[in-house]
């Protein structure tokens, strides 16, 4: 028996969207999403926000973070995750610091949402393989790197199978393209238009809510969520909800003849049968996949 995963429900693709530094305009870049059913990853600097903002002072331009009072709300569905306490170029850190930078900012965050957070996107891009390690150690399993997939647009669909791939080092997950990137929409259609389900894709868009504003150009972020959005074979999902369900679907236990699965996860996961059939082994299951053709 031909047993592949899927994402959830049998998709073959996923949306995912990670954007940095807490920054007010997240409230407007939110409410679009959840128009259009997208899901985002949130980047904090808990060190730098409340009454450590430098954009709360007086006559100051800098741009004003979510208050801490709101963080919950706003981000209500969304995934927060870690950018560290103060944005630091991470990689001129001592780790000693470093280890701080990050476990103040989990710790922040978390108090802040209620939620335990394991996320996290390198500040400025800086890491090396030292401070992989030790996020692995202080909890944090995956870090949304600044470099993206080259992709060719004109490429066609040769050009289509060697993009959107899921993260081969979840430490180093590159984006598929920064919403600035002027072949956006070319590359979204690229990616809604891949029809191959011998492969699993993810398109992952990165950025800064405040662009929007600086670039007076909200009507990208607009025209390429309501294009993208509400189409039935793409799973939106969070960064972490896609790191959590490949590492599930790296946890079953198959039988030798692959004729029978357990989940010993805490969540559902999806796969097709000799192409034929989706079908969802839940949390604690045991299925005989026979039974199921």
């Amino acid at each position: 028996m031909k047993v592949f995963v899927t994402f959830p429900g049998g998709k073959a693709k996923a949306l995912t969207m990670s954007y940095d530094d807490g920054k007010i305009q997240d409230e407007r870049l939110i409410s679009i999403f959840n128009q259009y059913g997208i899901k985002g990853t949130f980047n904090l600097n808990y060190g730098l926000m409340g009454d450590n903002d430098p954009g709360r002072k007086p006559g100051s331009r800098i741009i004003p973070r979510v208050p801490l009072e709101r963080v919950k709300e706003i981000y209500e569905g969304h995934e927060i995750a870690t950018h560290t306490m103060t944005h630091s170029t991470i990689a001129r850190c001592p780790m000693t610091a470093l280890a701080r930078e990050i476990m103040d900012d989990r710790a922040g965050l978390e108090q802040l949402s209620g939620r335990i957070v394991r996320g996290h996107a390198y500040p400025n891009g800086s890491y090396s393989p030292e401070i992989k390690q030790l996020f692995r150690e202080l909890g944090i399993v995956y870090g949304r790197v600044v470099q993206s997939e080259p992709i060719d647009v004109n490429g066609g669909i040769v050009e289509s199978i060697m993009a959107f791939n899921l993260p081969d080092d979840s430490m180093e997950w590159k984006a598929t393209c920064h919403h600035n990137d002027p072949r956006l929409m070319k590359i979204a259609e690229m990616f809604a238009n891949f029809k191959k389900r011998q492969y699993l894709k993810l398109m992952t868009v990165w950025g800064h809510s405040y662009e929007f504003d600086n670039n007076d150009n909200w009507e990208v972020i607009e025209e390429f969520c309501k294009y993208m959005g509400g189409r039935e074979d793409i799973w939106y999902a969070t960064n972490i909800e896609i790191f959590d369900y490949m590492t599930a679907y790296r946890n079953l236990q198959f039988s030798a003849n692959t004729d029978a699965v357990y989940n010993p996860n805490a969540i559902s996961v999806w796969v097709e049968l000799n192409g034929q059939k989706i079908v969802e082994i839940p949390s604690g299951a045991y299925v005989d996949l026979n039974t199921m053709l």
